[in-house]
């Protein structure tokens, strides 16, 4: 299914180029487009990964240089029969973390340096948890994917803006619907492949670890401050990626008209009742 919906993310995003080509410069420019969004799909399988890890400055770590760290992701990875993932920290005080890549042999974790200073290992254990059942429900392609398509997408709806304000030929109602639909569907995008995702890697790591309040613990704590502290590196188009998200004390900010998260309320609530069936 995985797969399925990031054949069709990538479709998707070839039509959207192709359609604004064409506003742009008829056959010629959907041509263009094309071949631009065929270069962008092949990008975006390869090394997506490696945009998003180098746009968060992440260094990766190993068992030398942050031997917790790495003893918690080879403990979860043999628990889960998952090759072991490479490990990287974000420089950013507010906590938080992600999964990303292609597939489990070529995967990668990210935690933020506030996570690991501000929970316990029990804590950050439950976290990493959530993040390899990511890597095991193969959650981890079509959200880089989709990473790389709401930013192309962006730039899209920016470019059909400007090319609005400055009167160039084409399809004026077309140029200005594309300009207000893009970063729309950029959002809906996001949105509708996070919420199931989340609930998901929830019961996968309280089913991994075999301690559903450790996951629990952490939620709240990575909640509490995401209402009062937003991360400063932090795009609306990767927001998706994150355990919680990282716009959650931003009301004002456009992506939140668009959840790309379901409420900690309700993932601390289906937790507890997983909790009650565990024990």
């Amino acid at each position: 299914m995985g797969k399925l919906k990031t054949l069709c993310l990538m479709g998707g995003l070839m039509i959207i180029f192709m359609y604004v080509g064409n506003l742009f410069g008829g056959i010629d420019g959907m041509k263009v487009a094309f071949w631009i969004s065929l270069g962008m799909n092949f990008f975006s399988y390869f090394f997506s990964d490696k945009l998003v890890l180098k746009q968060y400055k992440s260094t990766q770590v190993n068992e030398k240089s942050s031997p917790e760290l790495y003893q918690i992701i080879q403990r979860l990875s043999s628990q889960a029969g998952l090759p072991m993932p490479k490990i990287y920290i974000i420089p950013e005080k507010a906590p938080n973390a992600f999964a990303t890549g292609r597939n489990p042999s070529h995967a990668a974790v990210a935690a933020t340096q506030g996570l690991l200073d501000m929970l316990s290992l029990e804590e950050i254990e439950g976290v990493l948890a959530h993040e390899m059942s990511h890597v095991r429900h193969y959650d981890i392609l079509i959200s880089s994917v989709a990473a790389v398509f709401a930013s192309a997408v962006a730039v899209l709806g920016r470019l059909a803006q400007s090319s609005s304000r400055s009167g160039r030929k084409g399809n004026p109602i077309s140029v200005v619907i594309a300009a207000i639909l893009m970063p729309i569907a950029a959002s809906i995008v996001q949105m509708s492949i996070s919420r199931t995702r989340e609930y998901a890697a929830d019961e996968g790591a309280a089913r991994l670890t075999r301690h559903p309040e450790w996951l629990m613990a952490a939620l709240s704590k990575l909640d509490n401050f995401a209402r009062t502290y937003s991360m400063n590196s932090a795009t609306a188009q990767t927001a998706h990626m994150f355990i919680v998200n990282p716009f959650s004390g931003t009301k004002s900010n456009f992506s939140n008209l668009f959840s790309t998260h379901p409420s900690t309320a309700d993932r601390l609530a289906r937790l507890q009742e997983l909790k009650d069936k565990i024990a």
